[in-house]
């Protein structure tokens, strides 16, 4: 299995890796930490983005692949950034046949617009 991870290795990210390996096999599986995105403390493990390339996926529609990866880190998304937790999930789950045809890039995402952030930039646009 190809694992990457693109933050400073912390300990969110890290059960995530852990929990989605142990749930889903994965042939691939990619885990970044976006938290530094949004209008969070420096540090913090509250927004991700996950790649898994699985053949639990096959024959499954992507709500199911989704019910999967969040099935596998429930606990996590319960207790959202409050409590130690995860506040935001974007996922991409493939089977391997797509990742074999081409479909292995990981999608980017915006920045935060809420928050502070995004008062800031409502401000700007004035």
């Amino acid at each position: 299995m190809t694992r990457r991870n693109f933050s400073s290795g912390k300990e969110m990210e890290q059960q995530i890796i852990d929990k989605l390996t142990s749930a889903l096999e994965p042939v691939h599986l990619e885990v970044v930490n976006e938290s530094y995105k949004h209008n969070v403390p420096k540090g913090a493990e509250s927004h991700f983005k996950v790649l898994v390339v699985s053949t639990v996926f096959d024959n499954k529609k992507m709500l199911a692949r989704h019910r999967l990866v969040n099935g596998a880190l429930e606990e996590e998304l319960k207790h959202g950034a409050a409590g130690g937790g995860i506040h935001a999930l974007s996922i991409q789950a493939k089977t391997p046949s797509q990742w074999n045809a081409g479909e292995a890039e990981m999608h980017s995402t915006p920045n935060c617009a809420g928050g502070d952030a995004g008062k800031q930039m409502a401000e700007a646009e004035k």
